[in-house]
């Protein structure tokens, strides 16, 4: 029995500095970016390569799950948005979401932040789809840093079972809709559509 556990542990710890290594490798400077991030340009035409990385983000992804070696592809991805960032390529509304949706499938909490940046500029610069990912990056966020969500946009697994991560009771339907998102209700009886036939459970510890 001894045994078994330390392999787990020691399975588990190799897990961990993995990710602590990504997350090392993938580190950066959020304020700078943040101090130097200018607003989109309207006049501005979408960088291709970008709206590329974009469109491969999206096939990557379906209604009920990912497809197989995403999360490979989804680092791949990052980086070079990330070099196209720095490098000055990211200038139009269109850019600004594009990064913002890719930044959005990482687990790195800058990536969520500089994420609700971009969609939140995107947006006021006129560019609707990046409201509901404003409003997204957010509440991907606060999840990530043990918090209420704000609007209602993210789903946690309860030992098999999708639950409606727990809302901040304050945020209002009227604000949701400011931002594109559905009402509270809808996003419950969404997450009822997502379980499907599965059993229920006595409780529900991410609610």
């Amino acid at each position: 029995m001894s045994g078994s556990l330390h392999r787990g542990r020691t399975a588990r710890s190799r897990a961990a500095d993995a990710w602590s290594g990504r997350e090392q490798a993938e580190a950066f400077n959020l304020p700078e970016i943040l101090v130097r991030l200018a607003g989109p340009d309207p006049r501005a035409a979408d960088d291709p390569e970008l709206t590329d990385l974009f469109e491969q983000d999206q096939s990557d992804r379906y209604d009920d799950g990912v497809a197989e070696g995403s999360g490979t592809r989804d680092l791949a991805r990052r980086r070079r948005a990330m070099e196209l960032l720095a490098l000055g390529r990211v200038r139009s509304p269109g850019d600004y979401y594009h990064l913002a949706m890719v930044l959005q499938h990482s687990g790195l909490l800058e990536h969520y932040h500089l994420g609700f940046e971009l969609a939140r500029r995107s947006a006021a610069a006129g560019f609707r789809p990046a409201r509901w990912l404003a409003a997204a990056a957010l509440d991907r966020w606060l999840l990530h840093r043990g918090l209420p969500q704000r609007y209602g946009t993210q789903y946690v697994d309860t030992g098999g079972r999708w639950r409606l991560y727990r809302v901040d009771p304050a945020t209002t339907d009227e604000e949701r809709t400011d931002w594109d998102v559905p009402p509270l209700a809808d996003a419950l009886r969404r997450a009822e559509e997502m379980n499907g036939d599965r059993p229920g459970l006595d409780e529900d510890p991410g609610g």
